[in-house]
């Protein structure tokens, strides 16, 4: 595609200019390098190329190595899914057999690691994580169903360790995976994750850490409020069953203890839900007829007690007609007899293995990851190098779509860790698409937007950020408005240098065919959808540059840098459920075992010893952040050096930034703050926008590049 003349420092440090006001002698340049950022459209494209296209292709399965690894192809209206394409394949082909098969994902080079970044400890760890790491442990665990037998035998993990032999190179694991690999020799042993470093060996049995983490926790994305008496479904009751959730105003009454009725609790904003029913439902069925593992919708009920923590009252499992049996459904509350009790844990234990299921498809993969490979392609293929909002938008892109490619290989292709230790197992996917068809909107990736879609804040202009939460210790919402609040002012103040007149956004004509194919080709499935926002004014503009960015650096970031913190010690968070629950249809001997070893059937619903441990070190990895990160806020881009305006405004944005830290340890050391300080309680650190290498549980990077 010829050489990267603009890719050189001296062009990269040039002006930025709108498109109606470069020099004469740079348009046919500009011109001339969106042209092959585009392509011809013709041939396949292969290793570099810096060519950024789109394609309907999303086929993660694997047919030519084992045919069970067969997929769908996600993409169009029945697995409606932002989708990417794959090398090694004539593009449109018409016949699907003429298609080369590889499971090498098409990156354009200038996405691709830099050659820093391929000799640093990231990218290294990566590689040999996925390559090497992984499948080793499939021959130290050679029965991939064996589970943990004790407790003591999961804290083992922590202390004692186990070798993995394959592993033959002396110093070389020790020093690549310091966390996993300590001592001499290939004996793995894991660091006790943050929350298990709080002094608390069984924080994870509590039921008040159980509520706190919905709202300081790894996903503090689903927990909404209930606004109406009765939970019904949407799904077809002539497939799902009845409607009616059965948690009942009744029940609910009498968890509370009298204080006040249900319809009170609501009008007061009392009650609040985690509600996995419908988007899990559909696939219980399907997901049974898989080895080891099983799968209910559900609802979780909490309370806000006076404290401003929450209560959990009530868990609600439910299983579709199925098998010629027909819909069962129970609920578990918090009780004070031994039967009842184990129940409730095991109860709980199902709720988190979903949670981490929507967390990793949903709030992680679909929501940021996924998501954002749309707005890199249309940025390329439609904002020359020279346009201020490619400058503005570049640093928040910076390795994301290898890091995706690499997610493609070894996360959610087929067979990979999420398959093989995620409760959806082979159809983790298929319900990432459902979501996306069903929930995900640009406007509501908003984060004050977001909020009050959940019923989690209302409007209030007399309050901080425009906002007044209905829970006021929410960690994550206070946190989080105020890096919302602290992009969007640097976004205003950059946007507003370049576009001082109103009519200067419509007149870009850049920028609006950058904004038609992000909707119209990036989001094809979505194109037609009613919410978009219109790009006629500035306000617009800011209003779109803070959400890209905002989930490119502090949406992921609250997501991703406290995996190994809060679900590295796995009965905390359990990925997958293996068996069902005592109580549904069990035979007499299945009864009678439980309540001879209740503590036995627990560890049999959680993770097997392969798939815990294979899950405990991708998190510690993708947890880690790389000596060379970018944080937000941290470097200017060169040629803002040379315009006071702008120079001044980031400079003022990464003040901001250093004063956020200050707010957040602040509140931490706040007693009065129990959603986030007390004992046994990790502090909530996941949006302190900077942090030193490693597994810190904090830092806020530009751009997804783990």
């Amino acid at each position: 595609m010829g050489w990267n003349w603009w890719a050189c420092p001296a062009f990269c440090h040039l002006q930025s200019y709108l498109p109606q006001s470069t020099p004469a002698g740079l348009v046919g340049l500009r011109a001339e390098e969106l042209v092959t950022l585009r392509g011809n459209g013709l041939g396949e494209r292969q290793h570099g190329d810096r060519v950024y296209d789109y394609d309907v292709y999303n086929d993660l399965g694997d047919p030519d190595a084992d045919q069970a690894l067969a997929r769908p192809s996600l993409g169009g209206k029945e697995f409606p899914a932002p989708r990417r394409c794959r090398t090694g394949r004539p593009r449109n082909a018409a016949d699907p057999s003429a298609e080369k098969k590889t499971r090498d994902f098409y990156v354009p080079r200038d996405e691709e690691f830099s050659e820093v970044k391929q000799l640093t400890f990231s990218a290294k760890t990566l590689y040999s994580l996925f390559n090497t790491l992984i499948p080793s442990l499939g021959n130290v665990f050679v029965d991939a169903d064996l589970g943990f037998h004790h407790f003591k035998t999961i804290d083992s993990l922590f202390s004692v360790g186990f070798e993995v032999p394959e592993l033959s190179k002396e110093g070389f694991w020790n020093a690549l995976l310091p966390r996993l690999f300590a001592g001499t020799g290939n004996v793995m042993r894991f660091e006790p994750p943050g929350a298990l470093e709080t002094g608390d060996k069984f924080f994870w049995m509590k039921d008040e850490e159980f509520a706190r983490q919905t709202l300081a926790g790894l996903n503090p994305y689903c927990l909404q409020l209930v606004t109406v008496c009765i939970t019904r479904s949407k799904l077809d009751p002539e497939i799902y069953g009845p409607p009616e959730s059965a948690i009942t105003t009744e029940l609910i009454e009498s968890e509370i203890g009298g204080i006040m009725t249900v319809k009170e609790s609501i009008e007061r904003k009392k009650l609040f839900i985690l509600d996995y029913h419908d988007i899990l439902l559909p696939f219980v069925s399907k997901v049974r007829e898989l080895k080891g593992t099983t799968l209910y919708g559900s609802r979780t009920i909490f309370f806000l007690t006076p404290e401003g923590t929450l209560r959990p009252l009530a868990i609600e499992l439910c299983r579709p007609p199925m098998d010629g049996k027909p819909e069962w459904k129970h609920v578990y509350r918090p009780c004070w007899n031994s039967t009842d009790c184990w129940l409730w844990r095991l109860a709980k234990a199902h709720v988190l293995a979903h949670d981490s299921g929507i967390h990793q498809l949903v709030s992680h993969w679909l929501r940021t990851h996924c998501a954002t490979e749309p707005y890199i392609i249309a940025t390329n293929r439609q904002l020359s190098v020279m346009h201020p909002i490619y400058r503005l938008l570049h640093p928040h892109f910076r390795y994301t779509m290898e890091i995706n490619s690499l997610a493609r290989e070894s996360l959610i292709n087929a067979g990979g860790i999420i398959e093989s230790s995620f409760s959806p197992g082979k159809y983790s996917l298929e319900i990432c698409s459902a979501a996306y068809d069903q929930l995900w909107r640009f406007d509501y990736e908003a984060l004050p937007k977001d909020l009050i879609r959940r019923g989690m804040a209302v409007e209030d202009k007399n309050a901080p950020h425009g906002l007044k939460l209905t829970i006021e210790d929410y960690p994550f919402a206070n946190d989080g408005l105020v890096l919302w609040d602290t992009i969007k002012e640097w976004v205003t103040d950059y946007v507003t240098h370049y576009y001082p007149e109103p009519d200067l956004v419509e007149a870009d004509s850049e920028l609006q065919a950058w904004w038609t194919e992000i909707r119209t080709k990036g989001h094809a499935d979505k194109k037609n959808e009613p919410w978009w926002p219109q790009l006629e004014t500035s306000n617009d503009l800011i209003e779109i540059l803070t959400i890209i960015i905002w989930v490119a650096s502090g949406h992921h970031a609250s997501v991703n840098f406290g995996q190994y913190a809060f679900a590295g010690y796995f009965p905390n968070r359990p990925t997958i459920t293996r068996i069902k629950m005592p109580n549904e249809d069990p035979t007499e001997e299945e009864w009678k075992f439980f309540l001879k070893k209740p503590e036995a059937v627990l560890l049999a619903t959680f993770p097997s010893k392969l798939q815990a441990t294979r899950v405990m070190a991708v998190l510690n990895v993708l947890s880690n952040h790389s000596p060379d990160e970018e944080y937000i806020g941290d470097e200017m881009e060169r040629s803002w050096s040379d315009e006071p305006l702008i120079k001044a405004a980031f400079e003022k944005f990464s003040g901001r930034l250093k004063v956020l830290e200050g707010i957040i340890d602040e509140r931490n050391a706040n007693e009065e703050l129990k959603n986030r300080s007390g004992a046994g309680v990790l502090p909530y650190e996941l949006l302190k926008p900077h942090s030193k290498p490693g597994v810190t549980g904090q830092g806020v990077p530009n751009s997804i590049s783990i």
